[in-house]
């Protein structure tokens, strides 16, 4: 089929035709004058895979293990903002996606469906964002219902003191809906050193999911999963790498160590 969908870079302009403009410019703009977001592009585009030969790679392993959960591969659901934005159902369709393609989703502290409605629409692993809040009573208060509704673990976001400045949301005179976790208003997991160093090898995927959702809903998300799952299922064929383990810093290069090779 013509429209067949082959690549996940492919469901951005679906999604730019399905969204309104001030949506769209919400969910793909970066701050400012976006230099930041150009250049997380191009420093992906400048990584260069190192292969191993004559490695047996007839069948790739990608299941791997977070904070005791095994999950289908290191492709993980970040955390993102108002998903009915993009799709009616929002993050309900979002998570049983997840659930599907047997994947933890992180549920945003700006989602624009509760933690109570998410865990209620499939039987799945979660887990909860969560900001430094300057109030802390809320921040224990989503934490308790988080816990609660069965989340296993808080991502705690600590580099973001200040909400960016996007010229685009400005234009267009975007204003957010209320975020649906803050309407009315602690034993989960806490990472240790060797848990963070596991949870920086794993992907977060935060706006292919969106497109995959605003073009398609559910199905828009499982599929750009499994397009991505497929795509690194090759690429460690490809690398010489039998499973998610084998997989290390000696597979990449970039231009900061072509750098240092030629001083």
């Amino acid at each position: 089929m013509a429209d067949e969908i082959v690549n996940v870079n492919e469901f951005q302009e679906l999604a730019r035709q399905a969204l309104p403009k001030m949506y769209y410019d919400f969910y793909a703009g970066g701050a400012e004058d976006e230099h930041t977001l150009k250049k997380n592009v191009q420093e992906f585009q400048r990584i260069i895979l190192l292969p191993r030969v004559l490695v047996d790679v007839s069948n790739i392993a990608l299941s791997t293990n977070i904070l005791g959960y095994t999950i289908s591969s290191p492709i993980m659901i970040a955390p993102t903002s108002m998903h009915k934005l993009a799709h009616p159902e929002g993050e309900l369709a979002t998570a049983r996606a997840a659930a599907a393609c047997n994947t933890i989703m992180t549920l945003s502290f700006s989602a624009s469906c509760s933690v109570e409605e998410v865990a209620a629409s499939c039987d799945a692993v979660r887990f909860f964002q969560l900001y430094v809040c300057k109030r802390r009573d809320v921040a224990v208060k989503l934490v308790q219902r988080a816990e609660k509704s069965g989340f296993k673990a808080i991502v705690l976001t600590a580099d973001r003191p200040r909400r960016g400045r996007k010229e685009a949301d400005i234009k267009n005179k975007m204003i957010l809906p209320q975020l649906k976790n803050l309407e009315g208003l602690m034993s989960i997991e806490v990472f240790s050193v060797s848990k963070l160093l596991k949870w920086a090898s794993l992907i977060k995927v935060g706006r292919p999911v969106i497109y995959g959702l605003a073009a398609k809903g559910e199905a828009g998300v499982r599929k750009v999963m499994h397009m991505l799952k497929d795509e690194l299922e090759l690429t460690m064929a490809l690398a010489g790498c039998p499973s998610v383990e084998d997989i290390s810093r000696s597979h990449v290069r970039t231009d900061r160590d072509r750098l240092q090779s030629m001083l």
